[in-house]
């Protein structure tokens, strides 16, 4: 039976991955508590839907996320189109030191062969650009992997336009993962009159993969208030998640939510079908760490925007229009990603 999940293309070397992937990350850290038992569950779930593209990370959980996803995918991995990354460790000051140096890209990909108990990762990314670090360098590392064999393609997150073009001329890079979503929407505005991290990748035939396209769950209209969340929950400190700039925020999803039941579908689903609907090279990955939701998420592939719907919702959330930063000022950086390099 053919999924409804359907396929995309990521890169111009064949990377072919589920049209939506599952971001892991949430079931190790950041978002309240996790059942172990239920993420797996969710894991099975999501390969029997048909989405088989699983992102996690060596940061996640300290290495937790990929022995989770590891034990999950046992048994299936020739279903899976397995996605991990490197260079992010935290420090003790609760912020991230990156390295990207070539003996700690080899280092980390070998830990996280093991903790995923494979003999190859599908997509390597590197986590954050090391600004102290040519990416020349990092990439001529991860090309090595990728010449033993024990990686497939290779990716860049969160980097700028000008880490992308030094990036490619050392070796095809399949895709760029970055945030993503109607209230994300830093990759198509260009600064100074250069062109945009979106439309350069789009040049060097990168493949994108949204994180967050459901605005790190605010866009379901799920959310009410900061009150919603664990203790342990990390949006309780969000910018977008206080005072003020909540209440602004939540009137940008009350307009989502208005066109999502003229459209029969959840606000979520709305959401995540704009993402979809940016181009055939784009495969977001929303997270979960439950069955229901990612039944949910699922749903959203099948939800058909026409151009008027598209036009409403760039009217409703044109880049910028989110009230707050894209993270708090707790030490954590963005690399070289254009908030940084503006």
């Amino acid at each position: 039976m053919t999924s409804p999940v359907g396929t995309r293309t990521l890169g111009r070397n064949g990377l072919t991955v589920s049209s939506v992937g599952l971001g892991c990350m949430g079931m190790s850290q950041m978002y309240g508590a996790a059942d172990r038992q239920e993420s797996i569950a969710a894991i099975h779930r999501a390969l029997d839907l048909g989405v088989t593209f699983l992102d996690t990370s060596d940061v996640y959980g300290e290495g937790h996320n990929e022995e989770l996803v590891g034990e999950a995918i046992a048994g299936r991995r020739d279903e899976v189109a397995l996605a991990t990354k490197f260079s992010l460790t935290h420090d003790t000051g609760a912020g991230m030191v990156i390295d990207g140096r070539p003996e700690n890209v080899r280092a980390r990909a070998e830990a996280s062969l093991r903790r995923l108990g494979v003999d190859a990762i599908d997509l390597y990314y590197q986590h954050r650009v090391d600004p102290k670090v040519p990416i020349e360098d990092t990439v001529g590392a991860m090309a090595e992997l990728v010449q033993q064999g024990k990686v497939r393609y290779l990716g860049l997150s969160e980097a700028s336009a000008a880490s992308i073009r030094r990036a490619v001329a050392v070796h095809p890079v399949a895709a760029l993962q970055s945030e993503w979503s109607l209230w994300t929407r830093d990759l198509e505005v260009g600064r100074g009159g250069e062109s945009t991290v979106l439309e350069v990748a789009r040049e060097h035939g990168v493949g994108i993969v949204p994180f967050s396209p459901l605005g790190r769950g605010f866009l379901t209209g799920a959310i009410t208030s900061p009150a919603d969340f664990d203790d342990d929950d990390w949006r309780r400190t969000h910018p977008r998640f206080q005072g003020e700039a909540f209440e602004a925020n939540l009137r940008l999803v009350e307009a989502v939510r208005e066109l999502a039941v003229e459209k029969g579908a959840s606000p979520g689903q709305l959401a995540l079908a704009w993402v979809l609907a940016q181009g055939e090279d784009v495969v977001p990955i929303p997270g979960t760490k439950r069955r229901a939701h990612l039944e949910e998420n699922v749903g959203g592939v099948a939800v058909e925007l026409t151009p008027d719907d598209l036009a409403r919702l760039d009217a409703i959330a044109p880049p910028g229009v989110a009230v707050g930063g894209r993270y708090a000022d707790t030490g954590y950086t963005y690399g070289d990603s254009p908030e940084k390099t503006a």
